[in-house]
C-alpha cells in the first residue's frame, strides 16, 4: 500500500506521516528537511527559485528510486513529486519568480521521471485555511519560515485546490484541518485508518 500525504506548508504532513507510519509499522519517506537553498529562497525568491526547485526535484527522484526498490510493506510519503511541479514550481513561474527558460528546463526534467513514479493508492490531502497554516508554521518555529508572505500561501492553497479538483487523477481523501485536527482529536486518525484498512482489504481480494 502506497499512501501519499499532500498539503500546503504547515498543513501537518510530516506529523500525519509519523503517526500513520507508527500505526502501520510502515516505511516513511519524508520531504528533504534541509534543502541547502531554502533559507536563501525566502530571502530572495527570484534569485534562488530555480535552484530550490531543482534541488527538491533531485531529492524526490532519489526518493522515488528508493521507493521502487521496496519489494513489500506499506509506504507513506510526505509530499509528492507532482506537488513539486504543479504547485510550487508552477506558482513561482506564474508569479514571475522563475524565468521561463528555467521553468521549461525544470519541466523537461520532471517529465523525464514522472513515468518512473508509482502512483499512490490513496492521496491524503490536508486542506487548511491561511490562519491555520500560519498558526502551525509559527508553532513549529522554523526560522526561515517566519517571514513567509500570506499571499504566497494563499496562491499555493489556490493551486492545491485546482490540482486536487481539476488535474490529479486518483483516489483522494480530504482532511479539513480547520475542523479535523488529528493531533487534538485521535478519532480523526481512526477515521483515516478505516479508509486505509478498507484499501488494504480490497488489495487482498
Amino acid at each position: 500500500m502506497y499512501i501519499a500525504i499532500a498539503g500546503n506548508i504547515g498543513s501537518g504532513k510530516t506529523t500525519l506521516t509519523e503517526i500513520l507510519t507508527q500505526r502501520y509499522g510502515a516505511k516513511a519517506y519524508y520531504e528533504e528537511p534541509n534543502n541547502p537553498y531554502i533559507g536563501d529562497f525566502y530571502e530572495d525568491m527570484m534569485r534562488w527559485s530555480f535552484h530550490l526547485q531543482i534541488s527538491f526535484l533531485g531529492s524526490r527522484i532519489k526518493q522515488t528510486m528508493e521507493m521502487l526498490g521496496e519489494k513489500s510493506g506499506d509506504i507513506f510519503q510526505d509530499r509528492t513529486i507532482y506537488e513539486d511541479a504543479h504547485i510550487f514550481a508552477h506558482n513561482l513561474h506564474q508569479m514571475g519568480l522563475m524565468a521561463s527558460r528555467d521553468w521549461e528546463t525544470y519541466m523537461r526534467i520532471f517529465e523525464l521521471v514522472t513515468n518512473l513514479v508509482p502512483k499512490p493508492d490513496l492521496l491524503i490531502y490536508l486542506k487548511a485555511s491561511i490562519p491555520t497554516l500560519i498558526s502551525q508554521i509559527r508553532r513549529r518555529g522554523r526560522e526561515y519560515e517566519m517571514n513567509i508572505d500570506e499571499e504566497y500561501l494563499k496562491r499555493l492553497n489556490d493551486k492545491y485546490e485546482h490540482w486536487i479538483n481539476e488535474i490529479y487523477q486518483g483516489q483522494v481523501l480530504v482532511i479539513d484541518k480547520d475542523v479535523d485536527d488529528f493531533v487534538a482529536d485521535p478519532t480523526i486518525i481512526d477515521r483515516i485508518c478505516e479508509r486505509l484498512d478498507a484499501l488494504k482489504a480490497a488489495e487482498k481480494r
